[in-house]
């Protein structure tokens, strides 16, 4: 067996020899993108090109819109909720194999950032308010991904915790905070999984852009941790040219275009920048090429394996979004929904389930299974009735998959042709999907107008909104309808996330054809149709869904949220469901026997109605299979046994840390280390939910406990856990300190599946790395006093133990 030190040693020597032919400007070309996605291949030694790909969700690969189909996992809060390394290793393991079938060598997550106030609007792909859980979490995701020689990418170095003004807010972070907060998600990640890659992520640290941070990248990261992979830019962050190359990153993103380049050379000729500084970039890129199988001899790529919707990745990703729904509140048993029961299934989020966020995430899903698809399947069509909600979206998005064929050759999506200033046909395309983002279809961007075509699909005539969505002066024709009009870029987000539109609302018959034609424009664009079965009003949704319910034994009622509010470049300006649904929810609660809420949605929301409802199953952005594991999770063929990875608060304003929106271009993190629970624990106001929260679908009691002290140091807990319910059930015991004079925090967990009537001895290992703090510039350990709690959750501590002995 090759001895890994001479393994070493053989590649750093490559690497010097590699280096060493290529001159400068060959070298600063390797140092920025190749294209969006791509780094630039260089055969003079070797070097294969290096594909990357967004990853938290799926792995979307090179196209933002339209592109390859790939699986759609579980959002990453939903995930996060089942507290188990084993589940986030299995993730890991599956996107490796995922990209491996797309010939990607780097996923660019996962994303450790926090849930500081649950207004982000990107909660939904980071895991969790804590930091301990976060890193563990991550540590599990990273190491099953490299082991299969994909590249993990850790983001966003550091204290980008909102998307309000995200490329240039100024976060301010004490020193303590960002060690013990913030930055203890990287400093685990880095230690226990080595990620091959990491990412600088786009806001000022302390008065420093994020790219150009010499204390975070040089000093701390490569320095102090010793770290040795590669640093890269979030795409477009890096906009200097010495200040990003002296403070060690290593890699700009995207390319070809970028700060780097002929400045960089002459930055170099000039002196400002040493050319060891390149050599040493040179080498990190190199050593992240030979690890995923780019360097040298080209990696041999498998020829098949599970498809997005093989039997084998349908029953994981159904198993792992329904093991990770929480239930919230059961009343009187009313989960799992009882046998032979008539149920009602209500609301727009029934039919049209959300099952993901907005953004760089995003995937196409082979296909997705809605609530009322998996429940009319799992429960049989003669027991469920479908009653529409209330409307839910302002935008009503590009038109989904299958909604939409082109005239010409019947394939779901739509026609595109190209003109010229005469009118002259220049080209004509089937595109297999409703929008298309003209960057990547540079056979668009010399046309004068752009015609976007597609029949309707429809079983019977329908009231249809349908429209168009993109920048731009526009002609829109439907059956009875046309009109001119002039939309302009949204000034709250990006050109990509959140698209200007318009749409009406028609009578539509199968097959009716809607045309729109866009002028030219000198900008990069996304561009599309849309259309969608147009909710009724408030008034008859609400008298339909009441009517439903009153027949029915169970009504559930299927609210949320949308890509509106969970989504990359803009925050929330309220937890409140979006629409009517609190008056769904209430009207459907007074008539009906039994009422379920299913909450599709990552993050929180207010909730008015609970006390009126008998239960509530937060169901997250559960993925492809999002109906058929909703299904499993009522039923209790599979039991939700997650637990909140974050706070909910009862009302708009609570909690320690609420406004995402910077002052003056600055994010003050006053709150120091007392980010979510720790906060909501010394503060003045109860959450409606606590961090931890989980009922599953059985009781436990705890017996003894006792802790484990070393030398003054708290190194596990061990506590007798029995099933008391009549179902078997998994438990996730939690432990956590308070210390005297210090927010209380996360220590240790461990999970446990149990059969009914059965006891067991849970041990839990608690990380040293929670039991510091950051003072004078180094670690100390914090003196052992206080209290630790032994718990379901925070709202429902079983053992109060003294730390001291």
């Amino acid at each position: 067996m090759s001895n890994p030190h001479d393994l070493e040693s053989r590649l750093e020597s490559r690497i010097d020899k590699a280096i060493g032919a290529l001159d400068l400007e060959a070298k600063v070309r390797l140092l920025t993108g190749a294209t969006n996605l791509d780094l630039h291949p260089e055969p003079a030694i070797d070097l294969a090109r290096v594909v990357t790909s967004d990853g938290p969700t799926g792995v979307r690969g090179a196209r933002f819109t339209g592109g390859r189909v790939a699986c759609q996992l579980p959002n990453t809060t939903l995930l996060a909720q089942h507290w188990d390394t084993a589940v986030a290793a299995e993730v890991g393991a599956l996107l490796a194999e995922e990209a491996a079938a797309q010939r990607v060598h780097v996923v660019l997550g996962p994303t450790v950032n926090l849930h500081r106030t649950p207004l982000s609007g990107r909660l939904y792909e980071e895991f969790s308010e804590d930091p301990l859980l976060t890193g563990a979490l991550a540590t599990a995701y990273i190491n099953a991904l490299q082991e299969h020689g994909i590249a993990a990418t850790l983001k966003h170095l550091v204290a980008n915790e909102a998307e309000t003004d995200r490329k240039t807010v100024n976060s301010l972070v004490d020193e303590r905070t960002l060690r013990e907060v913030y930055l203890l998600p990287f400093e685990m990640a880095v230690a226990d999984a080595n990620p091959w890659a990491v990412m600088a992520a786009y806001n000022q640290v302390n008065g420093t852009p994020a790219t150009e941070h010499t204390g975070l990248i040089t000093r701390l990261l490569k320095g102090e941790w010793g770290y040795e992979g590669l640093v890269m830019s979030d795409w477009h962050a890096a906009t200097s040219t010495a200040g990003t190359a002296d403070a060690g990153l290593d890699l700009i993103m995207p390319g070809p275009a970028g700060p780097w380049g002929e400045k960089l050379v002459a930055a170099v000729r000039g002196g400002e920048v040493p050319e060891s500084a390149i050599d040493e970039k040179v080498r990190r890129l190199l050593r992240l090429a030979d690890r995923v199988g780019a360097f040298g001899t080209e990696r041999q790529w498998p020829s098949e394996g599970p498809t997005p919707d093989s039997p084998q990745r349908r029953a994981a990703l159904r198993r792992l979004a329904a093991g990770g729904m929480t239930v919230l509140v059961n009343r009187a048993s009313a989960l799992p929904l009882p046998a032979e029961a008539k149920v009602a299934v209500i609301g727009r989020h029934a039919t049209e389930t959300v099952t993901q966020g907005a953004g760089s995430a995003e995937v196409r899903p082979p296909h997705v299974v809605s609530v009322a698809d998996g429940l009319s399947q799992a429960l049989g069509a003669d027991r469920v009735s479908v009653v529409d909600g209330v409307e839910v979206r302002a935008d009503p998005l590009t038109a989904a998959e299958g909604s939409l064929r082109d005239p010409e050759t019947g394939e779901f999506g739509m026609r595109v042709t190209t003109r010229d200033g005469d009118g002259e046909v220049i080209e004509s395309r089937h595109v297999g999907w409703s929008a298309l983002f003209t960057r990547e279809s540079p056979w668009v961007r010399s046309a004068a107008t752009i015609e976007l075509t597609a029949e309707v699909v429809l079983e019977e005539t329908a009231r249809m909104q349908v429209g168009v969505r993109g920048r731009g002066e526009w002609t829109f024709s439907a059956p009875g309808h046309y009109e001119r009009v002039r939309l302009e870029r949204v000034d709250d987000a990006g050109e990509v996330l959140r698209v200007p539109h318009r749409t009406v609302t028609l009578n539509v018959e199968p097959g009716a054809r809607i045309t729109a034609v866009a002028t030219a424009e000198p900008d990069e664009r996304l561009i599309g149709l849309a259309a969608r079965v147009a909710p009724p009003p408030p008034a008859v949704a609400i008298g339909a869904a009441t009517r439903a319910a009153r027949e029915a034994d169970v009504a559930v009622v299927v609210v949320g949220l949308t890509p509106e509010q969970e989504t990359e470049e803009v925050d929330k300006i309220t937890l409140a469901l979006p629409g009517e649904q609190d008056a769904l929810v209430a009207a459907v609660a007074a008539a009906a026997k039994r009422t379920v809420v299913v909450v599709n949605a990552a993050t929180p929301v207010l909730m008015p109605w609970l006390d009126r409802v008998d239960a509530v199953l937060w169901a997250g952005l559960p993925g492809q299979e999002a109906g058929a594991a909703v299904a499993a999770a009522l039923t209790g063929e599979v039991e939700p046994a997650g637990r909140l990875v974050t706070t909910f608060p009862a009302a708009d304003g609570d909690g320690p840390v609420w406004s995402p929106v910077p002052v003056q271009g600055e994010t003050s993190y006053g709150e120091g280390i007392a980010v979510g629970y720790r906060g909501w624990r010394a503060g003045p106001t109860e959450p409606r939910f606590w961090f931890g929260h989980g009922l599953g679908y059985t009781e436990w009691a705890y017996g003894e406990a006792e802790l484990t002290v070393v030398d003054d140091t708290i190194r596990s807990v061990t506590v007798e856990v029995t099933n008391t319910g009549g179902r078997a059930g998994r438990e996730v015991v939690q432990v956590y300190w308070q210390p005297e004079g210090e927010p209380v925090r996360l220590v240790g967990w461990t999970g446990v599946d149990l059969e009914a009537g059965r006891t067991t001895s849970v041990d839990v290992t608690v990380d040293a790395r929670v039991l510091r703090r950051w003072r004078d510039g180094s670690w100390q350990r914090l003196p052992l006093t206080g209290e630790v709690l032994v718990a379901r959750g925070l709202g429902d501590i079983r053992i109060t133990l003294p730390a001291a002995h």
